[in-house]
């Protein structure tokens, strides 16, 4: 008997398209099982961080000015170390009351609660810088010059004299107290008015620069009036040698 022939086994072998088409698969799902791995293993926020950084590779730094430092009394520049800087301002309207600042100290104002309508005064030690007395006489309502002619001529030797006006300085100001201010250096004293607004520095016992503010006066006047009734504000501030004549 003749022998059965065994069937023929045959290896058919892939194409290289086929191939290629398997690797690719491959490929792709190691990478995107790589990227969730890396996705897992490091935090959000580095990847922002590093996505940001590489984004402003490149541009150039944004350099923002300082806050411009306060200065004392609020003055736009600061004053020298050897001399004593100060602001005087007058009330605005009813409601926006007189101020009187020095070395950064506020001496007469709203929030010291020591100003009040008429003429505001605060008397300063030259020598040691530190304020002795403060008083508002009112000029509205009842006799006040007297009392104010007092309180001015109390301040010893080698004191500075800060003035300031209210509401009204002038209606029941009289003449022998308008007398005592203009010996001390004020040149519109005797032009005060009605709601005038006023502020003036004086020292006594000692004389102080030709050159720094001293005195500052704006009328009521309908026409040009700030406020209702009233004028605007005047203000003088500068810096005050230490050591003077």
């Amino acid at each position: 008997m003749a022998p059965v022939p065994r069937a023929s086994t045959t290896v058919s072998c892939l194409s290289p398209g086929t191939l290629k088409a398997v690797f690719f698969l491959f490929a792709s799902i190691c990478a995107w099982y790589s990227g969730y791995l890396l996705a897992e293993l490091i935090p959000e926020v580095s990847l922002s961080s590093a996505a940001y950084s590489i984004r402003n590779i490149g541009e150039r730094p944004v350099l923002k000015a300082p806050a411009p430092k306060r200065q004392k009394c609020d003055h736009w520049t600061p004053c020298p170390s050897d001399t004593y800087a100060y602001r005087l301002l007058s009330g605005g309207g009813r409601d926006k009351y007189a101020k009187i600042c020095f070395e950064d100290e506020l001496l007469i104002g709203e929030k010291t609660g020591n100003v009040g309508r008429g003429i505001n005064i605060a008397i300063v030690n030259y020598m040691t810088g530190k304020v002795t007395a403060t008083q508002y006489f009112d000029m509205f309502e009842g006799d006040n010059s007297g009392q104010m002619i007092n309180f001015i001529q109390s301040a010893p030797s080698k004191s500075l004299l800060f003035m300031v006006t209210h509401d009204d300085g002038a209606s029941r100001l009289k003449e022998d107290a308008k007398k005592v201010i203009e010996g001390l250096g004020s040149k519109h004293i005797r032009n005060i008015q009605f709601r005038s607004s006023w502020v003036f520095l004086t020292a006594k016992g000692l004389q102080l620069p030709e050159e720094i503010q001293r005195e500052s006066i704006n009328h009521s006047d309908s026409a040009r009036n700030r406020y209702s009734g009233w004028p605007a504000e005047v203000q003088i501030e500068g810096c005050i040698p230490k050591k003077t004549s």
